[in-house]
């Protein structure tokens, strides 16, 4: 499904041009760049162009990188193309502002090349495939019930292709390892199963769509994600913000899985007490799959090792859940938990 991809750089600096090009070229891609956003703007505006993604820089002479991205995506025929911000400005305010302006991701300065790469790839993966779904245009009523399920199953075969190409992805750049992200998506998955309301059908968009909980941490600088130690109030409050990246990046989709993915990782972090984030939703006001990898997530990485802290024993990771039921974890759900707790020891060791 991915084809050659063409790439605008934007930056009043050449040597930075030179050296995002030299990171990329391992991937073979088509570039062109502008030293300033009057000639971006532009370059978007002639006849023919067309690109898949573009860099963009924040601080330039004139007109910022924040207006032009404003400017671009009043342009309808280019809304929709992802602008990866590339500054070396690290405070809260930017960032918070290069999302707002429709920024879909914000890497640092220097590049750490592996991140540039892996993020870029991304981000064209899943706009060359969003693209392609819009140019099928089938209109499936049409079609006799046989060829409509094999096009549904199709269709729902290539996102559940993206979402594991993603998560591969994600595991280059975050914390996050891909034994966590199935282990997660083994206990959401039996969760599902195990509750009274839900269906197979839940069970299976679990499975397969909780993998992307954690696909906003591509958006979080690499220094804050692998520190070692405890986070500064500030860069949590910049950690927090892979919840809403995640969701402003999936919640346009129409697909089953990538909406489903995109309330799973906006809402993995609410409370059932409602102080939890980003916006601290009480209860059943949070999705049942949102408290379902709430739960899974947090009994996983309790269980394991991570860069800031050791791997509890599973008899504590068990009474953590069972001390948080009715605060941090919906009451009925860790009543399954516990009710089948052998099931769920049995997934914390797979390796």
């Amino acid at each position: 499904m991915t084809t050659a991809a063409n790439i605008l750089i934007v930056d009043d600096v050449t040597d930075n041009i030179q050296v995002a090009m030299n990171l990329l070229r391992e991937d073979n891609y088509d570039f062109s760049f502008a030293t300033d956003g009057p000639k971006a703007l532009s370059m978007l505006q002639a006849d023919g162009a067309e690109f898949d993604l573009i860099l963009l820089d924040i601080m330039m002479p004139g007109m910022d990188g924040f207006e032009v991205s404003r400017q671009i995506k009043a342009m309808p025929a280019w809304r929709d193309v992802p602008i990866i911000f590339l500054t070396a400005r690290t405070d809260v305010d930017s960032i918070a502002s290069a999302f707002e302006v429709g920024g879909v991701d914000y890497v640092t300065k220097p590049f750490h090349g592996a991140e540039l790469l892996a993020r870029v790839r991304a981000h064209i993966q899943l706009f060359q495939t969003r693209k392609w779904l819009e140019q099928q245009n089938i209109d499936l009523e049409t079609k006799s019930r046989f060829a409509q399920a094999r096009l549904l199953s199709e269709l729902e075969d290539s996102q559940k292709e993206l979402i594991w190409l993603l998560t591969e992805l994600m595991e280059s750049t975050s914390d996050e390892t891909g034994k966590h992200i199935r282990r997660v998506s083994e206990i959401s998955s039996l969760l599902a199963m195990l509750h009274p309301s839900l269906t197979e059908a839940d069970a299976d968009t679990l499975y397969h769509a909780s993998p992307m909980h954690d696909i906003g941490k591509m958006t979080v600088p690499h220094e804050i994600l692998h520190k070692p130690g405890r986070l500064s109030p500030e860069e949590f409050e910049m950690m927090k913000q892979h919840t809403s990246n995640a969701y402003r990046l999936m919640s346009g989709s129409k697909r089953r899985l990538i909406q489903a993915a995109a309330i799973i990782a906006h809402q993995h972090h609410e409370r059932w007490d409602g102080k939890g984030y980003p916006r601290a939703l009480k209860g059943s006001d949070i999705h049942i799959y949102g408290r379902i990898v709430a739960l899974a997530d947090v009994f996983d990485a309790l269980t394991h090792k991570r860069c800031y802290k050791e791997a509890w024993e599973p008899h504590e990771a068990v009474d953590f859940i069972v001390a948080n039921r009715g605060s941090h974890f919906d009451p009925e759900l860790v009543d399954l938990f516990t009710d089948n707790v052998d099931k769920f020891l049995d997934i914390a060791q797979l390796t």
